[in-house]
């Protein structure tokens, strides 16, 4: 590695909207170095090198929006940043990925830093193909310049050499096929995006989910969720669906089921030849054997459909073309006659060669990767040209037709014509017939007739097959017809017109306030009588259940309710970390808010000044829905700032009387706008130019008789964002009034007990402006008392030296008795380092050294505050473990007894 080398420095994988978009995309962070003085201007050769390697590139637009942009950027000079972008984009799409969309950024203060943005159709095939973008261009650089370092950090490489655009470019599009949709799956997926259905990827194969919480609808491949199973067992079993099909008149050829070649050789003797051998409940033309003509032939094909099942179906063959006809609920949406796997001879090429040049069409791929499947040479093809007097080295003459197999399967290399507009309507009839019969929503009905044009009653014919999973491949791109846009009619069968397929989703963000604010919003929601799931720093919960515990304000969390089948309504914390992660679990949410915005986390993750932080909170204003609404806090200078970019509606809100709030809100409320405030000691309700009252201060439990100022603004921000939503007035109070400063509503979050005549307040304050507010709390909670208050205090290690002595310093002034903690998790510090700080502000603020104690663990801290207790004291307790510490008060508050052990009892469960 040279001093100019290219260094990776992070990467992330945003699967929602994040920091830079709307649109999930990988973002690769590179140190340029002396690189950065190379723009491809100052590169001899390297943009020719590049574009004869890559001729795509010439396709791409860039800022010019039409073709040849790109390369017009390669000539006036860009920075090696955005060509990786532009090459990790080709890429992709050389490998079948079909991405489009990129852009890179200049890091703001780190001069040769840049941020490389792209979209990706799957993570691991993007992250590869990130990593093989820049050690392409790494490989064409001068020698001097070349040896990118951290690659590792983004994927492991991919075979070949870097210009090796062969290998490299095979083993992507192994990754893309790994990884992606197959065609039937991607086209109805796509059907669900472009009707902006949310769509979900529950495993590695093809379960998608579509829609959210309560009404979502599940999908794999072509079946539903609305399939029937004993409609897809009937299918399997063809001897079954045969049998249920003829019961009610539909033509189905004669057969029988047997289990040796002795009962097949009776059966086909029985029916007379030519005859079908096939396994009962194979799929995709495995086992099946058409035109088998004699005893020889029988037992060969016995012995090949037995291989797929141990029970066989003989069955008299129809004379005709093999034809698909897809059903879906009462209609037929698309017929394709389907073509067994053949080759045309020239009079000089072989068999194989003519099978290698078949299969060297493009629309081929492995499996269902492509639109047409590759044809394989195996035993069962040249048993059938052995029955033609063919082998693979045979030469046909010109214009000959060599067919390689009896059944018409795209899945063993047959091929697909249009036959949707020129189907008899009693044969559609008799499909639409079949399906309903089988108890199917979507099917494929095999018709075997000699004129799809003509009544099957008339010609001869009948149904050979039910498929309760058909593909969608022969209609979505046939061989010569019209393709059919099959797609739409199924997504329209699961989510017909007026059904929606999202539940609400309520977004809380801001530095202080959201656990409680999203924990009244939920209560209000479900005295409205919606089955509420919510995510908070303290589990995920459904109604008053709760499925997970821990912190549960990031994405994965908010994903376990949009895909929980009872959830109506979500209300989701929604902290920085997991927005500068991973971006948002959601699209756009129905009502966003942003509570406010105050030092907190900065110095981490280039989150530096609170106009950075206002950058990441204003994530959730700008992913509203158009038709939502998005609530701000009028008192907060920099959520007031975030109206002008925000998505929806504004709805203002505030918990004070203060003129800078109410200002916006006046204006607003004059033009007829959305606002909460509270005035008077009420909360009001400003709509349509009118003024409406919630609910008194005094009447809402955990604002304490307004006394706890935060928990008045929390209460008028879930006001807001219920009135937003069309919540009445009357379900507003309903559900505040219900909400009770106690563990049980509100755990960690200003709960209170008392015991032993001193009262205890557990409380997650853990920076400055939450401290700021609990202290004013304690101030008229200790009234003209001479009550001491004794606090615990602990913030985590990797908050900067001058926050920590900072929350010294207000703590020291808050508490007469302090007891600082660290974290097990000290964040990358040595052990005693933070609690030295913080008491060092301790100090500096006043407090008596000896009224000061140092914790290795928030168990022996808060215990230590119990223990020095007396009635009439205050204690305060900051925890990172919100359930153990309050078992442990509950334990000191159980009585007399050996309060060590007692204490222990507790930290243990």
């Amino acid at each position: 590695m040279t001093s100019a080398s290219l260094r990776v420095l992070e990467r992330s994988v945003y699967a929602g909207p994040n920091l830079y978009g709307r649109r999930p995309m990988i973002r690769i962070r590179v140190d340029l170095g002396m690189l950065d003085r190379y723009p491809s201007d100052r590169l001899p050769g390297f943009a020719d090198a590049l574009q004869s390697l890559l001729p795509g590139l010439a396709d791409h637009g860039c800022s010019y929006g039409e073709a040849g942009g790109f390369l017009r950027r390669l000539a006036e000079g860009t920075w090696l940043g955005h060509i990786i972008e532009h090459v990790a984009i080709e890429l992709q799409t050389r490998a079948g990925a079909g991405v489009t969309r990129g852009k890179t950024r200049r890091v703001r203060g780190k001069p040769g830093h840049y941020d490389i943005l792209y979209c990706y159709a799957d993570a691991p095939s993007g992250l590869a193909a990130g990593r093989a973008a820049i050690e392409l261009v790494d490989a064409l650089l001068p020698p001097a310049l070349r040896g990118a370092a951290g690659l590792d950090r983004i994927a492991p490489a991919l075979d070949g050499s870097p210009t090796d655009m062969a290998t490299r470019l095979s083993a992507l599009r192994t990754l893309v096929r790994k990884n992606g949709l197959g065609p039937s799956t991607a086209a109805l997926v796509a059907e669900a995006r472009r009707r902006h259905i949310p769509v979900f990827r529950l495993d590695k194969a093809s379960l998608i989910q579509l829609g959210t919480g309560h009404r979502q609808r599940r999908i794999r491949a072509s079946v539903t969720g609305a399939t029937s199973l004993i409609g897809a067992e009937l299918a399997a079993n063809k001897q079954a669906a045969k049998e249920m099909l003829a019961s009610i008149g539909i033509p189905v050829p004669s057969g029988e089921l047997v289990r040796t070649i002795s009962e097949a050789e009776r059966a086909a003797a029985k029916l007379g030849w030519p005859v079908v051998v096939k396994p009962l409940d194979g799929n995709q033309g495995r086992g099946v054997t058409t035109g088998v003509a004699d005893g020889a032939g029988l037992r060969d094909a016995f012995a090949r459909a037995q291989a797929v099942a141990p029970r066989v179906i003989v069955e008299r063959q129809l004379s005709g073309a093999d034809h698909r006809i897809l059903v879906v609920g009462k209609d037929v949406v698309a017929v394709a006659e389907r073509v067994a796997a053949h080759v045309t001879g020239d009079g000089r090429t072989s068999i194989a060669a003519l099978i290698e040049a078949v299969n060297n069409d493009p629309r081929r791929g492995v499996g269902h990767e492509g639109v047409l499947t590759r044809i394989r040479v195996d035993a069962a093809l040249e048993a059938f040209l052995a029955e033609a007097n063919h082998t693979l080295a045979s030469v046909p003459a010109v214009g000959e037709t060599v067919m390689l197999r009896g059944a018409a399967n795209l899945s063993t290399g047959g091929s697909a014509i249009d036959r949707t507009d020129t189907i008899h309507p009693e044969n559609a009839a008799i499909a639409i017939d079949a399906a309903a019969a089988l108890g199917l929503d979507v099917a494929g009905i095999d018709m075997i007739v000699p004129d799809i044009a003509r009544s099957v009653r008339t010609t001869g014919g009948g149904i050979v097959e039910v498929n309760a999973a058909p593909g969608l491949r022969m209609h979505l791109a046939p061989s010569e017809g019209t393709a059919r846009d099959v797609a739409r009619p199924i997504i329209a069968s699961l989510f017909p017109k007026g059904r929606k397929s999202r539940i609400p989703v309520f977004a809380v963000t801001g530095t202080n306030g959201k656990t409680t604010t999203v924990r009244m919003l939920a209560r209000i929601l479900e005295r409205h009588g919606l089955t509420t799931g919510f995510t908070c720093t303290s589990g995920v919960y459904v109604g008053e259940t709760r499925s997970a515990a821990g912190d549960a304000s990031g994405p994965k969390s908010a994903r376990m309710l949009l895909h929980h089948p009872r959830v109506e309504a979500a209300v989701l914390e929604t902290a920085r970390g997991g927005m500068l992660r991973e971006g948002l679990a959601f699209d756009a949410c129905d009502v966003g808010a942003v509570l406010n915005v105050t030092p907190d986390h900065l110095g981490l993750k280039d989150i530096d000044t609170l106009a950075d932080l206002a950058r990441v909170k204003a994530i959730v204003a700008r992913n509203v829905k158009k038709s939502g609404a998005c609530v701000l806090n009028a008192a907060d200078p920099l959520t007031v700032r975030m109206a002008r970019r925000a998505r929806g509606r504004i709805v203002w809100f505030t918990g004070g009387a203060a003129e800078d709030a109410l200002a916006p809100i006046e204006a607003h409320r004059a033009s007829g706008g959305l606002a909460v405030s509270c005035e008077g000691g009420t909360l009001m309700l400003h709509r349509g130019g009118e003024t409406l009252s919630i609910i008194s201060i005094a009447a809402i439990p955990a604002t304490l008789n307004g006394a706890a100022l935060f928990n008045v603004e929390n209460a008028a921000a879930a006001a807001a964002m219920a009135a937003a939503y069309g919540i009445a007035p009357g379900a507003i109070a309903a559900g505040l009034a219900s909400f009770r400063p106690s563990f049980e509503d509100s755990p960690g979050r200003l709960s209170l007990t008392e015991a032993h005549g001193v009262r205890i307040v557990v409380d997650y304050a853990h920076n400055r402006a939450a401290l700021t507010a609990l202290a004013d709390l304690l101030q008229s909670m200790r009234g003209d008392s001479a009550a001491r208050v004794i606090g615990m205090i602990g913030i985590p290690g990797d908050r900067r030296d001058c926050d920590l002595v900072d929350i010294g310093a207000l703590s020291g002034r808050m508490f007469d008795v302090l007891m600082l903690r660290e974290n097990v998790d000290l964040r990358g510090r040595p052990p005693g380092e933070a609690n030295a700080l913080m008491r060092k502000g301790a100090l500096e603020a006043g407090l008596d050294a000896d009224a000061i104690g140092l914790h290795d663990g928030e168990f022996d801290a808060a215990s230590a505050c119990l223990a020095a207790a007396r009635p009439g004291d205050i204690v305060v307790l900051t925890p990172t473990d919100v359930d153990g510490i309050w078992r442990l008060v509950e334990a000191w508050a159980a009585g007399p007894g050996p309060l060590d052990a007692r204490l222990r009892q507790a930290a243990h469960g």
